[in-house]
Formats: structure tokens, C-alpha cells, sequence
């Protein structure tokens, strides 16, 4: 996860929306007709992969200000209920599950282009914040079109097994999500992969696994919540069921990462979260990247975590978690793209998608360095110059 495999004084050939070629100026020259060709001089400045955020809850509605900034000073949850505060992840299906799918659309909008601002070029979103089949799809459905107006990759994750409901027993909600809403997500192609909280409190790797393979049998690709608060075998079933990825991993045992550096397994690891509602566990992400584990770092974009950055997360990761700065860049860029399975991104090379980056600094070191800054200066999706500061 330490090699990034820098150039100096390189160039770089872009047609249509892939990279075509990279080298020196005289390699570039030779081998391509660039008289046509549009220029960018980033002399001087740094160009890197765009990054691919692989964990996020993009679509929802209004924040959880209130209920964030009583916390800051301790304050009794009793208190803030007597203030009237819902709290939790239930506040958000509150507002969310009812908003029309317009303003829904808006609000997340508005918060991804802001992502393409810093850097970001691909997304994963997942629903979770409805809890009913129909909120669930339409959750799903303000994804689908925000990957198709926007110039971003948005990929569709869903995750109906965020919570429960209150009008429903956990067992007629599990029934709900296998028999009703895996079905219907599943026929529409809404979502390429299914994920599950397994933690106490929420579902088992039991209940986890049977959700799972109900979506497999839709196409849908498993990824998993696992070990962010307890250990109770989810991380196991990641291992087990070769999952896509493996998220929050706090409480995660040493010989179960063994199992999943054995396994390939991406381990998302998101330090903004742990920040943001001061977990008493921050993951063991040094050990992770010792024993070899595949690493992708994420926001964790949603009410709970607010932020759009992913250049705040790799500040977060390097100081507070002892990557390395070519670690965290490269779980930024690669590492989140083996996390939603694409092969196609991640990094600057022939063949590949030409999402590019350039930043207004003499080294990629300053990514972790200059904190609250925002170092893009250029973000080119599919090839294409979409911000230009």
C-alpha cells in the first residue's frame, strides 16, 4: 500500500475518456500526434488519480447539527431528548423518508459537486435513511440520477438493513428486506451491491449473511458494516463470503485481519467518523496495513460525519492513525476503487479512465500536510475539464 509509483517531470496523454499514454515529453511526442491536442501546463504542480470515496450515505435530508453540537460539551441524551431532539440515525429517516424526491435530489446535489470540488471523481451512495420499501427506492432512485447528472461516477448501494423501522419486530423487518425489498431494488437495477450493519444492536452475521445472499441472487455484490462498536462475526462473514469490502473494522481481532489480507478483502477504514462522534475505539490501522490487508479510506459522508473531503480524511489518517502519506493516497485513490471492484480507475496509467487531478503544490506531500486547504486546483473526469480554479 506504500508504492505509488511516482514520475517526475512526466507527461501524460489523454483520448476520449482514457489515458492513453504517460512518460517523458520525448516518449509522449513520439509516439502521439499532438499538434491538435489541447494542453494543460501543471509545471511545477502535482497530478494524481481522482479520488474514489467507496463509503458514503450521500442521499438524505437536513442535518443533525443540533443533536452534534450539544454533544460536543457531554450533555446528557436525557436532556436533549427533554429538548424535544430526536437523535440518532432515526432523526435522519425522519427527515428524509417523507421529503419529496426533488428536494432530495437537490440537497444531495449540492453536496456532491462540492466532493468533485475536492478531488473526488467516483462515489458510492447508499440508501438507509428510509427504512420502508418504497423510501428505500427512492433513495435509490435520487442516486441513479445524480450518476446521470452530475459528472461524477455515483455507484448505488443498498442498505435497507441500516436500522429498523418502529411499527415492525427485527424479525418481520428481515422479512420485509429479503421478501419485498431485495426483490423489487433487485428487478429495477438499483443498486450493484447489498450491505448490512452487523454489530450488537443491529443485525447478527447470521441475519447479515441470509440479507446477503438474498441480494447475490439479484446481482447484487455483498459488502458488509462490521465490527464498528462489538465483534460478533461480521468481519468473519466478510472473509468467508469473499465480500467486496469490509467497513469500520474497530474492534476487528488481529487474526481475523490475517483472514482478510488472506482473503483480499478491502478493509474501508473511515477516521473522519471516529473523529466526528469521538469513537473510544479509533481502528488499529497500522496493524492492518502491516499484515498486508487492502486499505481504501472514506468519508463516511452523512449526518453523523459531515464532511465532503477527502483531503481532510487523509489529514486525519496520516496523524492521527500512522499511515504513511503514500499509504493514504494510494487508499484514497486504488484502494477505494478495489472497494467498489473497479479495475478501470484509481491510477494514472494507459488504459485506464482518465480521472486526473492537479494539485496547486510542488509535492503530493502537501495532501497531508496543509490542513482545512483545499490543494485542487484542476479535476478532469472522463477526460474532460470539469473544475478549472
Amino acid at each position: 500500500m506504500g508504492d505509488i509509483g511516482v514520475l517526475t517531470n512526466a507527461w501524460i496523454a489523454v483520448k476520449g475518456d482514457k489515458i492513453v499514454g504517460t512518460g517523458s515529453q520525448e516518449e509522449i511526442i513520439n509516439n502521439f500526434d499532438i499538434n491538435q491536442a489541447d494542453r494543460i501546463d501543471a509545471t511545477g504542480k502535482v497530478v494524481a488519480p481522482g479520488f474514489v470515496d467507496a463509503h458514503t450515505h450521500l442521499v438524505f435530508y437536513g442535518t443533525r447539527v443540533e443533536e452534534y453540537a450539544a454533544k460536543l460539551t457531554g450533555a446528557d441524551p436525557a436532556k436533549l431528548k427533554k429538548l424535544g431532539l430526536t437523535m440518532g440515525p432515526n432523526r435522519t429517516v425522519e427527515l428524509t423518508r417523507n421529503q419529496p424526491e426533488e428536494e432530495l435530489f437537490q440537497q444531495s446535489k449540492k453536496r456532491l459537486l462540492t466532493m468533485l470540488d475536492y478531488g473526488i471523481t467516483t462515489v458510492e451512495s447508499k440508501s438507509g435513511y428510509g427504512l420502508t420499501t418504497e423510501s428505500e427506492i427512492k433513495i435509490l432512485e435520487v442516486s441513479k440520477r445524480l450518476d446521470e447528472e452530475t459528472p461524477l461516477d455515483v455507484l448505488h448501494t443498498f442498505l435497507g438493513a441500516h436500522g429498523f423501522p418502529e411499527n415492525l419486530t427485527k424479525e418481520e423487518y428481515l422479512d420485509v428486506i429479503i421478501n419485498e425489498m431485495i426483490p423489487q431494488v433487485g428487478e429495477r437495477k438499483l443498486a450493484q451491491f447489498c450491505d448490512v450493519w452487523c454489530d450488537d444492536g443491529y443485525f447478527t452475521a447470521e441475519e447479515s449473511e441470509q440479507i446477503l445472499r438474498a441480494g447475490l441472487k439479484y446481482g447484487m455484490k455483498p459488502k458488509i458494516h462490521a465490527d464498528a462498536y462489538s465483534y460478533i462475526g461480521g468481519s468473519d462473514l466478510a472473509a468467508d463470503m469473499k465480500m467486496v469490502s469490509v467497513d469500520h473494522l474497530n474492534y476487528t481481532p488481529v487474526e481475523v485481519m490475517e483472514r482478510l489480507a488472506e482473503t483480499q478483502v478491502t478493509g474501508v477504514l473511515m477516521p473522519a467518523l471516529d473523529f466526528a462522534v469521538s469513537h473510544k475505539r479509533p481502528f488499529e490501522a497500522r496493524k492492518m496495513l502491516d499484515l498486508g490487508m487492502k486499505i481504501a479510506l472514506a468519508t463516511d459522508l452523512c449526518p453523523a460525519c459531515y464532511t465532503e473531503s477527502m483531503q481532510f480524511v487523509i489529514n486525519l489518517a496520516c496523524r492521527l492513525y500512522k499511515f504513511s502519506v503514500e499509504e493514504a493516497l494510494k487508499a484514497a485513490t486504488y484502494g477505494g476503487a478495489q472497494a467498489l471492484d473497479l479495475d478501470d480507475r484509481g491510477v494514472i496509467e494507459e488504459g485506464k479512465l482518465a480521472d486526473l487531478q492537479i494539485w496547486d503544490v510542488p509535492t503530493y506531500k502537501h495532501i497531508a500536510y496543509e490542513l482545512g486547504t483545499n490543494i485542487v486546483e484542476t479535476v478532469i473526469k472522463s477526460g474532460k475539464v470539469i473544475v478549472n480554479r
